[in-house]
């Protein structure tokens, strides 16, 4: 049977996938987005702190999903492009079987040094207790976050996106239900968030478990799932650029917790005020990406497989196709974020005059650019669909790692508050010229590949 990917329209291919997988990225943001909301309403911008100061267990745990995940999906897609499944059946069981045992070696190095952690992610004092408190809960989630993510990647890539975002939505909507009635009918604070999100994961796990049974264009068996060194390498090329960027975003969200907590203690904000205030934006923010996050991964095993298929014209367009929508959503959250700060951040509870004059200078500043944002992300993620890996990981770098931490660490030295501020639209810039002129470069490739093709075909 001919796989669909290779001939039905671009548009509709990618309507088809990416529309379930961006819902299922908003919903994996709903995690936190639900915890911060309650947590805020119900404990307060303290609470709101701690959370944050956790968050890149979160962002680490995430990591590991997108590097076994993205480079499983990757390659079962090329794979299947070259007619061969049963390729594509070992790679998707490698894939399953390392997240199982990642995820498991990695709940057991953050219990045990939990708390230091917390402490290098900028936890003060006061934020400790609560910090903990969350984590030691949420960390127990972390094998069922994981495992989840790479099934549905793998799901995807089959050809069923709507299960796929079954998986994520309908341990949201646990999550959602269980939060308040925990937090206000329990009254059991962060804890109760806690248990609530984990609830969602381990409900989001079964349902995704379930499918492994019925892959539609492989034959998945126990042989599948044997672990193999070199499938599990191919697998980390291709998944890097997609798992570098998380933990950019996570040496992002060290720096910036120390730098705000450092330069905040010399201005009326004080440590607490700019630590609370950046997990918000981070987090709305979060929702961004989030849509263009399914954007990228939607287009993943469209471009894949066509790419593995020789058909490259279709690459081309449905890369445009998918640059296109990101800037139209992209455009839309930049408006949210400059002329609706006050509403967006009443939503997250209430604070001082200070918390909301520096959470308001904070969104503005901080997000001036993010309407260009996406298209480095999604140039990341076209290059490691096309078997490009170091490409796709230099990309996931730029922004992050070669741009804004040392901006962030030089500007605040002479502009203070403000310099963290402004690191990250200017590295929004230079990012966004560096994979326009990659992309650019790598079109004319294509172009080329496409005409010899034609030639050799005649």
């Amino acid at each position: 049977m001919q796989n669909p990917l290779g001939y039905e329209k671009e548009s509709s291919l990618l309507k088809k996938f990416a529309i379930p997988s961006i819902i299922s990225m908003l919903v994996s943001s709903l995690y936190n987005i639900v915890d911060q909301i309650f947590i805020g309403q119900g404990v307060g911008f303290l609470g709101n702190a701690a959370t944050n100061v956790a968050f890149p267990l979160t962002t680490i745990a995430l990591a590991i999903a997108l590097l076994i995940g993205i480079g499983s999906a990757s390659l079962f897609s090329l794979y299947l492009g070259e007619k061969k499944p049963e390729r594509s059946s070992s790679i998707a069981g490698n894939g399953i079987s390392m997240s199982v045992l990642c995820s498991v070696i990695y709940v057991v190095l953050v219990l045990v040094f939990l708390e230091p952690l917390l402490k290098s992610f900028g936890a003060t004092s006061t934020i400790m207790p609560l910090a903990l408190e969350y984590t030691r809960i949420t960390t127990l989630g972390v094998p069922f976050l994981i495992t989840t993510n790479v099934i549905s990647n793998l799901i995807r890539a089959d050809g069923s996106p709507k299960y796929s975002m079954i998986c994520m939505v309908a341990g949201a909507v646990v999550n959602t239900i269980l939060d308040p009635l925990f937090i206000f009918g329990f009254h059991m604070g962060v804890a109760g968030a806690a248990i609530a999100t984990v609830a969602g994961q381990v409900i989001s796990f079964f349902i995704a478990a379930w499918y492994i049974k019925s892959f539609q264009h492989i034959e998945f068996n126990k042989k599948s799932l044997r672990i193999s060194l070199k499938d599990t390498k191919e697998m980390a090329t291709i998944g890097m650029s997609a798992s570098l960027n998380q933990i950019a975003i996570l040496f992002v969200q060290i720096v910036l917790n120390n730098s705000l907590t450092y330069y905040g203690q010399f201005t009326k904000f004080g440590s607490d005020i700019p630590l609370a205030a950046c997990g918000i934006v981070m987090k709305t923010n979060a929702i961004l990406l989030a849509i263009i996050i399914g954007i990228s991964q939607g287009m993943q095993p469209i471009i894949g497989f066509n790419y593995g298929a020789q058909k490259y014209e279709r690459v081309k367009k449905t890369f445009k196709l998918a640059i296109s929508a990101n800037l139209v959503v992209s455009f839309i959250g930049w408006a949210l974020f400059q002329f609706c700060t006050s509403t967006v951040l009443s939503i997250f509870g209430s604070g001082d005059a200070n918390y909301f004059e520096f959470a308001t200078m904070f969104m503005r500043i901080y997000l001036m650019l993010v309407c260009i944002d996406g298209v480095q992300m999604l140039s990341s993620s076209f290059f490691s669909s096309i078997k490009k890996a170091y490409l796709g990981m230099f990309l996931s770098m730029t922004r992050q790692v070669l741009f804004l931490i040392p901006l962030v660490l030089i500007l605040p030295k002479f502009f203070g508050l403000n310099g963290i501020l402004y690191a990250a639209p200017i590295a929004d810039f230079v990012a966004f010229v560096v994979s326009v002129i990659c992309i650019l470069v790598e079109f004319n490739k294509l172009s080329e590949l496409e005409k010899s093709r034609k030639t050799n075909s005649l």
